[in-house]
């Protein structure tokens, strides 16, 4: 059986789904719900506790996704990390570009997240947090659409893990004038 924060949440995450986070107020939440906004501080302490749901809920599906191809090779991972962003934009910035809420979050879920990536690094939790990094700003300026039009992001991908593996770079396909 749901508990009502977990309805609470549910509706949380489809409103941001549907509107991004800027749309997300209790008293908006509320209303969605069918309730006045007074109530949902039955079932949640307040909006960041919204937030830290909405982020730890990520972290979750993020990580069932990435362990789904755990072992695969870090090609695998980085597609994996890429398309679930791609899939999930709003909660992608939910959970990544604002703050962790480490106290709010259950214990062990950021870890979770963090171990394909850990384990695709052979271990080094700073060579992970390298990959991230690559992996997070990548994937932060497909979805800002900062990339020129036409750009090969899928060969800029390949590229970058290449040049991680220490393999040699695929070969561009498009104008090497192209801007960056």
């Amino acid at each position: 059986m749901t508990s009502r924060r977990e309805e609470v949440l549910d509706v949380a995450v489809a409103m941001l789904e549907d509107r991004g986070p800027d749309a997300l107020t209790m008293r908006a939440l509320a209303a969605r719900m069918g309730i006045r906004a007074p109530s949902l501080y039955k079932h949640v302490r307040d909006k960041d506790d919204i937030v830290a749901g909405i982020q730890e809920r990520a972290l979750v599906d993020l990580t069932e996704h990435l362990s789904a191809v755990s072992g695969q090779g870090l090609e695998a991972l980085a597609h994996a990390y890429r398309s679930w962003a791609r899939a999930h934009p709003r909660l992608y910035e939910v959970a990544t570009r604002r703050p962790l809420a480490r106290e709010r979050i259950a214990p062990g879920v950021e870890q979770a997240a963090a171990a394909p990536l850990v384990a695709a690094a052979g271990g080094d939790e700073h060579a992970a947090r390298v990959l991230w990094g690559l992996a997070h700003g990548l994937v932060d300026l497909e979805l800002s659409d900062r990339f020129p039009p036409g750009a090969d992001l899928d060969l800029t991908w390949q590229t970058a893990l290449a040049r991680w593996d220490r393999r040699p770079a695929p070969e561009p396909s498009a104008d090497p004038s192209q801007e960056v």
